[in-house]
């Protein structure tokens, strides 16, 4: 008969520093833990959390740091959930107030990302969630925010692509390049909901799809719930339209919208068309 292998039985106790000599446990006067690599100490020791600053923040961390990096950014506007844990959601939103601040969109915040954003919070910033929606009646062009200066105006091709103008922020720019991957797509109603891939798309699922490009949507959203999304207004560079029956957006002073897809051949068109009726929506920094 085999008897089994045991592969480990050493006593607990020594995990927290105590010395065994031949059957006797020896205690060690109280002092400084000393955590041995690999061991369940010292992984508990490497996820204590940290003041804030203390340590470079990037995806997969977590701690009482990055709760509070969270709570700082949706003071100064960019909304994010606060859950304690460095996910994709922080990721984008320190990308988008790095592009804000005019620093590096790493994803990683570091002292000088930091920095800012205390200074950006203390501002009086109010997270986005806590604006109530609103409705516009202004002028097409006023009320998209749109770019002032024709330099910083998108163009439109013959083949009814989008071309982002010189110096566009980052998102902008995927956005538009996200936008062009399903400019001459059909149109069906339901479609881009089950998945943001897909071979047709309705007017929030198209939406859906080029906030998604720029890193600014998780998930799929219907018109109704594009209601909320980002903060209450018009933004400089981006706005997004929505009521419970249609959606559509505007960037860098062009529009991407089902509506009139058919005529124009394109979700690309000039911002001509009305805007009553509809809640303004934008994304914070841009």
């Amino acid at each position: 008969m085999v008897r089994p292998r045991v592969l480990c039985r050493r006593p607990l106790a020594l995990l927290a520093g105590l010395a065994v000599s031949g059957a006797a446990l020896a205690v060690p006067a109280p002092g400084p833990l000393v955590a041995v690599v690999g061991s369940p100490v010292a992984s508990a020791v490497a996820a204590t959390p940290s003041t804030l600053g203390s340590r470079g923040l990037r995806h997969g961390v977590r701690g009482r740091d990055v709760r509070e990096l969270q709570r700082l950014l949706n003071r100064a506007g960019f909304r994010t959930p606060i859950t304690g844990t460095y996910a994709r959601h922080t990721v984008r939103s320190v990308q988008a107030f790095q592009r804000a601040a005019g620093l590096d969109p790493s994803g990683v915040a570091g002292r000088r990302t930091i920095t800012a954003l205390r200074a950006a919070a203390s501002s009086g910033g109010a997270a986005p969630i806590a604006v109530p929606p609103e409705t516009t009646t202004a002028s097409p062009a006023a009320a998209a925010g749109a770019p002032r200066t024709p330099a910083q105006v998108a163009t439109i091709t013959a083949e009814g692509l989008a071309v982002a103008p010189a110096g566009a922020p980052q998102a902008v720019v995927d956005l538009i390049a996200a936008g062009n991957a399903i400019a001459r797509t059909p149109y069906r109603y339901g479609g881009g909901h089950r998945s943001f891939e897909d071979d047709a798309y309705d007017c929030s699922g198209s939406v859906g799809y080029a906030l998604r490009g720029a890193g600014l949507l998780e998930r799929t959203m219907t018109s109704g719930e594009l209601e909320s999304w980002g903060a209450a207004g018009t933004g400089s560079w981006l706005t997004v339209y929505a009521n419970a029956d249609h959606t559509f957006l505007v960037v860098a002073g062009i529009r991407f919208d089902t509506s009139g897809q058919k005529r124009a051949g394109t979700r690309w068109q000039p911002m001509d068309r009305g805007t009553d009726g509809f809640v303004t929506r934008r994304w914070p920094g841009l």
